[in-house]
């Protein structure tokens, strides 16, 4: 496998291709990085529908604090399968109604009720926090997605600067730091900090329910990520966001008055053309297919023609797609 490459979209410079170990050397002293250190849970859990006897998949995709209260999750449900099969491709579950039973593995939950769609659900698990936790660390898997036949463990979705394991799918463009790429931000006069924000599912496998995405998703901002960020902009440093789920969570803190403020809230809505970013000057992101949630959040940071030119290089060049894959830099005219 060749090593992970970054194409640079620059409105300035124009599109640039770097090995990715040497995306410190497109920033400048004085930036600010942000990463987000969710780690991921084993989300994906394996069962069967009481009321109808069939297997399904249920996939917990969300949940309304970062409080690790394991008791109530957003999911989304699948028919019998697995990630071997490509997601849109996957077999509808047996009508789901509140109320109904569902046994995961060593875990017994209830359908509390529909939320809009037959397979997107509030799913309220019995038990204890401690044993709801051990059910899902022992029975669940990583969500995974067909381009990756072999099975992933826990720690393939780890970043390098995991921590609270509040994620559904790993907030993948933190794939492109490590601990040698940290201490070359250091070298060089940039920072660095951390917020934790509960990436969700990138794809249901459902045309009405991807529409949706992302759903709502709780953040944390520490108060040394407020007060960097604070000092960043004061100096005239560039805020750059590893990843659409950072982007997400300071643009939403920020959308009041400009500034980003610690604490926890829940991100909403989405980013996209015509969104006026108040905070992040730049992105590195993966390699995302257009009409995804996360390519329509590159086009608050660059026009159409300028991400439809970065497009065709990309697919000359054989960058690789998905989580697994290479990186993009966005930057913007203006800086």
């Amino acid at each position: 496998m060749t090593a992970p490459r970054l194409l640079v979209i620059d409105a300035r410079e124009g599109l640039r291709h770097f090995p990715r170990e040497r995306m410190v050397d497109v920033l400048r002293t004085g930036d600010l990085v942000v990463a987000n250190d969710a780690a991921t849970m084993p989300a994906s859990l394996h069962g069967v529908h009481v009321p109808s006897g069939e297997p399904i998949e249920v996939r917990l995709a969300g949940w309304r604090s970062l409080s690790t209260d394991p008791t109530d999750f957003t999911a989304v449900v699948f028919g019998a399968g697995d990630f071997h099969t490509r997601t849109e491709d996957r077999p509808h579950p047996p009508a789901i109604a509140a109320g109904d039973t569902l046994t995961l593995g060593p875990l017994s939950a209830t359908v509390a009720h529909l939320l809009g769609h037959a397979r997107l659900i509030c799913l309220h698990f019995s038990g204890s926090s401690d044993e709801i936790w051990a059910g899902i660390a022992r029975h669940g898997r990583p969500v995974q997605y067909a381009h990756v036949q072999s099975p992933l463990a826990l720690w393939d979705v780890w970043t390098a600067v995991a921590g609270a394991p509040v994620a559904f799918e790993p907030p993948s463009a933190g794939f492109a730091l490590d601990w040698q790429i940290i201490a070359a931000l250091h070298a060089r006069d940039i920072g660095f900090t951390t917020i934790t924000h509960a990436a969700g599912i990138s794809s249901t496998g459902d045309a009405d329910l991807d529409v949706q995405l992302p759903f709502d998703e709780p953040y944390d901002i520490p108060i040394s990520a407020a007060n960097a960020i604070a000092r960043t902009r004061a100096s005239g440093g560039r805020i750059i966001a590893i990843g659409t789920t950072v982007v997400r969570a300071l643009e939403h803190s920020a959308r009041h008055d400009g500034i980003v403020h610690a604490g926890r809230d829940i991100a909403t809505g989405r980013i996209g053309q015509g969104t006026q970013l108040r905070v992040v000057d730049a992105i590195l992101t993966g390699v995302h297919e257009r009409g995804t949630s996360h390519y329509e959040m590159l086009r608050a940071f660059a026009d159409d023609v300028t991400l439809s030119a970065a497009d065709e290089e990309l697919v000359a060049q054989e960058y690789r797609l998905h989580e697994f894959g290479d990186s993009v830099l966005v930057i913007p005219a203006a800086l």
